[in-house]
């Protein structure tokens, strides 16, 4: 797998016009049609700016190229009628060729969508770790786990949400971190009617855990809802208030008590008192509080 990572000096590299008629397209690969039309626009006005990519190990067998990268530029030369095409030739077997193929997709799309995670999912299903992944998105390899358990784990339409610009896909990656689907589908919905969002995301989770904890059969009932969710946030965050009050509450009460030890020590007539009845030492106090001295 190293020699993926190998760059070719330019002086080194070969080019060549080759007939379009002799690439083979090995993997070919959906694309958006208005993206092709403005490719075919341009190459028809400009030039092909960038080669093809194209193997020639097995031209002396087939009598064909085999197309690394560049269908889109190859398909606009066809629909312009044109009858060859520059290419940058090199010789690899099918595995490395494939390779080139998939890091020069992830260098063609764009950092933070769909099409990006899945041209990662596609390098570690031929096999590479997290780390050479890194090393070639240019990327951490905490990023890439993410990415990659999105594409693994994340529902249809929670990938398609992203893909249509519903959900930011920092959402959908902490989505896809919950295994299981209602749990996914309630938390979009909580998402398109702004209840939760990537701030609140462990909270809300973590209330309807507890929601499925408490339950008979230790799940969430079939016909949870979002207004349901929206009711346990509520209860939750009156508990939680309650709870500070009460805290609050005691905390006054502890602190009234400290200030009239602190005036009763500094009282000279208690302190002898004290004195001659050998109690030299004041109770020690936990945490962050402490006497005057």
């Amino acid at each position: 797998m190293d020699s993926a990572f190998d760059i070719t000096p330019f002086h080194e590299r070969r080019y060549q016009e080759i007939p379009i008629d002799k690439v083979k397209v090995v993997n070919s690969r959906n694309r958006d049609q208005e993206q092709f039309d403005m490719n075919v626009e341009s190459i028809d006005h400009v030039g092909l700016l960038k080669p093809i990519r194209v193997n020639d190990k097995f031209v002396e067998r087939t009598g064909e190229y085999e197309l690394i990268c560049g269908e889109g530029r190859l398909l606009a030369h066809k629909k312009l009628g044109r009858e060859l095409i520059k290419a940058e030739v090199v010789t690899c077997t099918r595995k490395e060729a494939h390779l080139q193929s998939l890091i020069e997709n992830i260098a063609r799309t764009k950092p933070g969508s769909m099409d990006f995670a899945r041209e990662l999912k596609r390098l570690y299903d031929e096999g590479w770790d997290f780390k050479q992944i890194a090393r070639i998105a240019c990327k951490s390899e905490h990023y890439i786990r993410d990415y990659i358990r999105l594409v693994e784990q994340g529902e249809e339409r929670l990938i398609h949400g992203v893909e249509q610009g519903v959900f930011p896909i920092n959402f959908a990656i902490q989505v896809a971190t919950t295994d299981d689907g209602q749990l996914q589908n309630i938390l979009m919905d909580a998402f398109d009617e702004g209840l939760v969002t990537t701030k609140n995301f462990a909270q809300a989770r973590q209330i309807i855990t507890a929601r499925a904890r408490s339950s008979r059969n230790k799940s969430l009932p079939a016909k949870y809802t979002v207004t349901q969710l929206r009711q346990d946030i509520a209860e939750a965050t009156r508990t939680k208030t309650s709870y500070v009050r009460e805290a609050k509450a005691k905390e006054n009460r502890f602190m009234t008590l400290l200030n009239g030890i602190n005036n009763l020590w500094q009282d000279e007539d208690f302190v002898q008192i004290l004195r001659e009845a050998k109690l030299f030492e004041r109770p020690e106090l936990a945490g962050e509080f402490h006497y005057e001295t």
